[in-house]
């Protein structure tokens, strides 16, 4: 069972009902991709504004939950 993320929000008419941060267009997945292309937390935050350092240990704390609920955790 996934653990409660306040930062991620799910809404329906929202990039399709992806997770997203905090509620903005932002989404988990966007985060991560970033990360993984290389863009440290610093540079995306500099790109997005709107985002805060804390965003990134909710986006890695979702994303791990997901993982292992993705493959019979918890």
């Amino acid at each position: 069972m996934m653990s409660v993320h306040p930062r991620i929000t799910i809404e329906s008419d929202k990039r399709d009902g992806k997770p997203c941060i905090r509620g903005m267009r932002i989404t988990v997945n966007d985060v991560l991709g970033w990360l993984a292309h290389g863009m440290t937390e610093e540079e995306i935050l500099e790109e997005h504004p709107g985002l805060e350092k804390e965003d990134f240990a909710a986006v890695y704390a979702f994303a791990a939950d997901v993982a292992d609920t993705a493959y019979g955790g918890r």
